[in-house]
């Protein structure tokens, strides 16, 4: 055999190796996983391949997935989405927003094959936004998959089923990604113009709209690891929706089964935000250097502020060394505690930095 031969003959076998190398390593992949990862899709007899498709992750909680509506005098007032999380031998139990149910008379459950029953509101929290309904077991096809937001990345692709806009629309389904985790978003409570304080949320891309807030945010294995809370309507801006993670709402749900208020405890102070002083007659003085916190307006007798060193004008900063940068932030940072425990407050005043004690009284 010539030389020439010897070189093509090398040539062809380096080929062959690389193409079987390369196949190997591709095989085992991540990239080729999911370069598989399609669903087969017959149409009119006609076979369509579909390229990362939620369609089977759909199918295994869509039943589980309802349209919640409250009636005032027997009259549609709220419409919203929840889930049906958890089963007992009579009873299948539904998560939901609180606002979606607040001061309703009545709530009726429309299921995914349109079946109506009555639900009954166990317990609910205006701060925690959550709220579980109670319904008959025997209507219930699915109960959906609890995961865990925590092992969530940014950038994995995510869904929710919800009835934006109310009946007409329910069973909607939209796809996007975990946008951000741990954000920080400043809420009112009931009725008020304000922000009275802060949750921390996770916040989707995917299409989240009026009739979404209580439905479930999923990951692609149709696990829920968010409940769909809110959404920014600022009209310049688009596609940033809000979920509260699941394993706090899990953390709060026996005491909503039961029916148990949740007691979140209280300091004992009025206050105002630093950022506000300047609106009122008579501010109070405050160093110049000084520019979030809250001030204390009154001390309320016969609570842990009133055993303390604080007394009126002092501007509180931190607590237990997290910094509180307005009312809103120092109830989130307040309502991590219990009713009884003890806190460190950091606060100036006259311009010098104190701390003391607190014990943390019962709210009203």
């Amino acid at each position: 055999m010539n030389k020439s031969v010897k070189t093509v003959f090398i040539v062809i076998g380096s080929f062959v190796v690389g193409a079987v190398l390369t196949c190997t390593v591709f095989k085992f992949s991540p990239l080729m996983d999911s370069m598989l990862k399609t669903t087969v899709v017959k149409e009119n007899g006609k076979v369509i391949v579909e390229d990362g498709s939620l369609a089977d992750a759909v199918e295994k909680v869509y039943d589980a997935v309802v349209l919640i509506q409250g009636f005032q005098n027997n009259q549609l007032a709220s419409t919203g989405t929840g889930f049906i999380y958890k089963t007992d031998n009579n009873k299948a139990y539904i998560m939901t927003n609180h606002h979606v149910i607040s001061d309703m008379s009545d709530i009726k459950i429309v299921l995914s094959d349109d079946t109506e029953i009555s639900g009954k509101v166990l317990g609910s929290d205006e701060y925690l936004d959550l709220a579980v309904i109670s319904v008959d077991k025997k209507h219930i096809k699915a109960v959906a998959t609890i995961g865990d937001s925590t092992k969530m990345r940014l950038g994995d692709t995510v869904f929710t089923i919800g009835s934006p806009l109310g009946y007409s629309y329910r069973g909607s389904v939209t796809a996007g990604r975990l946008s951000g985790k741990d954000r920080m978003v400043s809420v009112s409570v009931g009725n008020s113009n304000s922000n009275d304080w802060v949750m921390r949320v996770l916040q989707t891309d995917a299409a989240i709209n009026p009739g979404n807030s209580g439905g479930p945010l999923l990951n692609s294995n149709a696990e829920v690891i968010g409940i769909n809370s809110m959404k920014l309507v600022q009209e310049e801006i688009e596609g940033m929706g809000f979920a509260i993670p699941i394993e706090y709402a899990m953390s709060h749900i026996d005491s909503l089964e039961k029916g148990e208020k949740i007691e979140w405890p209280v300091l004992g102070i009025n206050m105002i935000n630093v950022e506000d002083n300047d609106k009122y007659r008579n501010p109070y003085r405050i160093d110049d250097a000084i520019k979030m916190g809250v001030i204390v307006v009154k001390v309320v007798e016969k609570t842990g502020a009133a055993s303390s060193d604080l007394k009126e004008g002092d501007v509180i900063i931190a607590i237990n060394g997290e910094q509180v940068a307005s009312s809103a932030y120092l109830r989130y940072e307040l309502y991590k505690y219990k009713v009884g425990e003890e806190i460190e407050i950091t606060y100036n005043r006259d311009g010098k930095e104190h701390k003391t004690k607190v014990k943390l009284s019962k709210g009203e």
